[in-house]
């Protein structure tokens, strides 16, 4: 076989899969529901990115935002501490304050600027858009992911993050104008890279001296929690579940899944297949032979 044979043999490979991956990401698109006219439930636990609402049919959900995460407003139990603190290392806030109470009441006042942001922007009817997909973080509650657009038309996760009240992070997919989940979330990112230049929101607050060694810590640590878990800890045996279904926490439990693998393997669903998981980035052959004896697809995907 001549080389020039072979060479159009690959380019042609190559366009078929890109133009499958375009059409994935076209379909998933498709499958957003746009409901309109929607109003925020009043509810004592909501936050700037997890909150209550009522369709005009009277049906009620709680929507997780796509692509974004405010600081958590309250914490109920380790992971959500957790999570607090990740957040306030993120934002380089964990040291402003003498002690660390004070620094933690003073990031959970910060969460409240975001909720009251939230509900302040969703004062009037709003669309949400959502395929229905589990957004559950924690186990214990059943959320589904959206995106949230206010009474004029824009964006909710996109004003809070260029208000500086939450970062560019979590799960994200193809969006209700067609951009896809890598370009929504890199979008995202410019806004926070500008909020930040502003010294708005959080931002102002930032001790940018300390951010750096903020960040290397958390990472150190979590790095250091991983491997605790997967040494004196192991996953047990019989464990399993299924990646359509899980929450993040659950997933999180699979040897060798941190928090961004675990919100990369939600954003892929749903999976007819547990080998469709081989599509997920940070999934390959060796991570995947470990993992496949945990998984099951208890129901197909259609």
């Amino acid at each position: 076989m001549s080389r020039l044979l072979i060479r159009l043999l690959f380019a042609t490979a190559l366009i078929a899969a890109l133009q499958a991956g375009a059409d994935r990401v076209r379909a998933r698109a498709e499958e957003l529901v746009a409901i309109e006219g929607c109003t925020l439930v009043s509810a004592d636990w909501s936050d700037g990115d997890s909150f209550r609402v009522r369709t005009p049919a009277g049906d009620e959900h709680t929507v997780r935002l796509y692509g974004v995460d405010c600081p958590e407003h309250h914490v109920n139990g380790e992971t959500d501490a957790r999570r607090l603190r990740s957040q306030r290392r993120y934002f380089g806030i964990a040291e402003v304050k003498p002690d660390a109470a004070a620094s933690i009441e003073f990031a959970k006042r910060l969460a409240a600027d975001a909720t009251s942001e939230t509900r302040r922007l969703l004062g009037r009817p709003f669309t949400v858009h959502t395929s229905f997909a589990d957004g559950r973080g924690d186990g214990r509650f059943k959320r589904i992911y959206a995106f949230v657009t206010d009474a004029g038309g824009r964006d909710l996760a996109e004003q809070l993050v260029s208000k500086g009240l939450a970062r560019a992070y979590g799960v994200a997919r193809g969006t209700p104008a067609g951009e896809t989940g890598d370009e929504y979330r890199e979008r995202l990112a410019d806004l926070e890279l500008q909020a930040a230049k502003r010294g708005v929101g959080i931002w102002a607050h930032t001790d940018w001296d300390k951010l750096p060694l903020e960040r290397r810590l958390e990472r150190q640590e979590e790095h250091e929690l991983k491997q605790a878990i997967d040494g004196s800890a192991p996953t047990p045996a019989g464990f399993t579940l299924d990646p359509n279904t899980a929450s993040r926490d659950d997933l999180m439990r699979l040897p060798g899944v941190g928090e961004t693998l675990a919100n990369r393997i939600i954003e892929h669903r749903p999976y007819k297949r547990v080998v469709d998981l081989l599509e997920v980035d940070g999934v390959g052959p060796t991570k995947f032979r470990e993992l496949k004896g945990m998984l099951r697809i208890e129901a197909p995907a259609p």
